[in-house]
Order: C-alpha cells, then structure tokens, then sequence
C-alpha cells in the first residue's frame, strides 16, 4: 500500500502557494513591456477594454461562491467583495472606477460596455473561469481567487509608473481602481487564505489547491498571450481572412 504522504503544516502550505507568484500575470512580456511604458496607445486601450470583461465578471463569479456556500457568517463576509466592485447607493464600485479608466485612455463609456474590443480567447478563458466557480464546492472556487496575493504588488507598480510612462492618461480619473484595489485586496487576501489554509487538510487536498491556484493563474496568463498577439504583433483573431 502506498504511504501517505504527511500533509503540509499551514505554514508550509502558506508558502507553497506563495510561490506561484512566479507565474503571476506580472511577469507575463505583456505586463512587463506595459510597466516599462512600451506599450502604444492602441495596446494600453486594448488592455483596460479587455480587462473590464474580467471587472465585470468578478462580482458574478463571487454571487456564484455564495450560491454555494450554505455558511451565513462566510456569505456575510464574501458579499464585499460584490459590493466593492458594483457599488452601492452613494458609494462607486470597481466597476465605475474602471469605466473612468477607461475613459482616461480614450475609450468611450459606450464601446468599452459594448465588449466590442475584447478578444475572443480573452471571452473564453473568463468564462472558463466563472463557469469553474459555478460548479465546484464553495471553498475551492473561493480558493482560486488567491491570485489575490500577488496584486497588491501590481496595483503599486501602475500607480508608480504610468503617470510618467503614460502621461497622456488622464491622472484624475486613471488611478481610482487601483488605489481603491491596493486596501480592498490585502483585505481580501485574509478572508480567502484563512478558508484554504482551513478546507484542505490532507496532503492530496493540498496539492490539488496548487493546481486550482494554477488554473486561475492560467487564466490571467492567457488572456495576456491573446493581448500579445492582438497589440503587440499586430495579429489580431481573423487577421488573415481578410
């Protein structure tokens, strides 16, 4: 009979997830060549229209958590994070902060909820991902949302870097989402590490989390190759059918 294999301390199962943070969409050519200021207008307003579909959807993909969590004090703590991105009475959420970014790149409000410039596999790998939270237990799909522990980081470097590398956004209206992002994710961050350090206990039940970790992570990489491809080597879906 095989040997078990002894599970992780939560320390250690802490750490192992800490380093998937090399596989974070930070590191992807795209993001880097953006915080470098590399990237043209067309590629900077491609990337805010691409990532409002993901905006939108986060709050779907959390009311799908919730429609499977039957634990009223978790329900109460998760419900934030809808509110935070589609606001609340006098109160704008993320996704009025990400329209007004939109609009500092100069997109218009109309276009960019229109979806009409996101990317087929952009679509694709999103819906993956919310059809994902839709279907597995409330604590795994939760989990996946870990991805969370790395963007702090990457809200920061924007916030540092595009005022001199993008100077022609429009400061006032640019930088709201991630300034309002940098607290709303370390918050975030606790709530969703305390339910994965507590659901998986076995060793297996560890590993497996690694590999939900890993499919989020996925997502956000592959939506940067369709960017790359679109903005950066000027092939876009059906560039040759013409």
């Amino acid at each position: 009979m095989a040997e078990t294999k002894k599970p992780w301390t939560r320390e250690e199962f802490e750490k192992k997830l800490r380093a998937k943070e090399k596989y974070y969409h930070i590191n992807h050519d795209f993001h880097l060549l953006m915080n470098e200021g590399g990237l043209d207008r067309e590629a900077v307003q491609g990337w805010v229209a691409n990532r409002f579909y993901y905006q939108t959807t986060i709050p779907i993909k959390d009311a799908a958590i919730m429609s499977n969590c039957p634990d009223r004090d978790a329900r109460r703590q998760w419900v934030q994070r809808i509110i935070d991105h589609d606001g609340a009475e006098g109160e704008d959420g993320g996704i009025e902060a990400w329209l007004q970014l939109a609009e500092a790149v100069g997109l218009t409000r109309e276009e960019t909820l229109s979806y009409e410039h996101v990317l087929p596999g952009v679509k694709f790998a999103i819906d993956a991902y919310i059809n994902f939270a839709k279907q597995n237990p409330w604590q795994v799909s939760a989990s996946s949302s870990l991805t969370e522990l790395f963007a702090p980081v990457i809200h920061q470097d924007r916030i540092d870097n595009w005022p001199e590398k993008y100077p022609w956004i429009d400061k006032e209206k640019g930088f709201r989402y991630f300034n309002k992002r940098l607290t709303e994710a370390r918050r975030d961050v606790e709530m969703g590490l305390e339910v994965t350090l507590e659901y998986y206990k076995t060793r297996e039940q560890q590993e497996s989390m690694l590999d939900v970790l890993q499919f989020k992570l996925d997502v956000l990489w592959t939506m940067c190759d369709c960017m790359w491809l679109a903005y950066i080597e000027k092939k876009p879906p059906y560039h040759n059918c013409k």
